[in-house]
């Protein structure tokens, strides 16, 4: 193995099983797993996680009863959760809730580096690694605060819009990737419309590795097992694997 990190994501509570899919993706090559917290609003998420994240709540999903699941999942990679600024406002005990059950990251997309100051003195309290986004368009300066600021990865957003399945990975992708690792040594990873084993190599060529979470969720919603995703993560894997391999004389 490279080193080119992989973070398929499945949002909490989506189905009376969603444990299984954590324990599936951690065998199945995941370097991290990203949780959904799910939001009844949810700006940044195209229609996919939207709509996984409608269902979850449907079935009566919360933070609460999503971090209780977690407490008893044992993996041995890291548990990175998203959720919005409006679930965390709401809880002053928020972070170490999260590192209470076994999560240790924590992704909040809509809460822009000039307002973090808080959270990230809360989420470093409780020992909850706060990473933070950076987009296509998201000026020099700025860019380097949120490198300088993030913890364990920043999460480079391939484009500007929402989360969602694409035909190709969007050509600013390995730009922004590309100026991100220039400022910072902790790993860059893309997301947002990584969709197919193709896009990973061709995200993972400029980036460290790559968030899957659309392509993942969409399996999800139409039926598709633990084991059957687990074996597109394995394929996510095994085409991550081979970025940069030598090719035999």
């Amino acid at each position: 193995m490279n080193g080119k990190l992989l973070v398929p994501y499945v949002t909490g509570g989506i189905r009376p099983d969603w444990t299984g899919y954590v324990e599936v993706y951690a065998r199945s090559g995941a370097d991290m797993i990203e949780i959904g917290l799910p939001f009844s609003d949810p700006i940044l998420d195209g229609p996919t996680i939207q709509q996984a994240s409608h269902r979850a709540l449907q079935q009566g999903a919360t933070v609460r009863s999503i971090l209780d699941d977690l407490a008893g999942v044992d993996v041995d990679v890291p548990l990175i959760a998203m959720t919005y600024y409006n679930l965390v406002m709401h809880a002053p005990s928020f972070c170490a809730d999260l590192a209470a059950a076994g999560v240790s990251g924590l992704i909040v997309p809509d809460v822009p580096i000039d307002e973090v100051d808080d959270l990230a003195a809360s989420a470093t309290a409780a020992g909850v690694d706060l990473v933070l986004l950076a987009a296509p368009t998201t000026p020099g300066p700025r860019l380097a605060a949120i490198a300088r600021r993030s913890r364990r990865f920043v999460y480079a957003v391939s484009v500007m819009g929402t989360t969602g399945e694409r035909d190709r990975l969007a050509e600013d992708a390995a730009r922004l990737a590309r100026d991100l690792r220039a400022l910072t040594d902790l790993p860059v990873l893309l997301g947002f419309g990584i969709s197919r084993p193709a896009h990973a190599v061709e995200a993972a060529e400029a980036a460290d590795g790559v968030v899957v979470a659309s392509a993942l969720m969409r399996m999800v919603l139409d039926g598709a097992d633990p084991a059957e995703v687990g074996a597109v993560v394995a394929e996510f894997r095994a085409a991550l694997d081979g970025v940069g391999a030598a090719v035999p004389g």
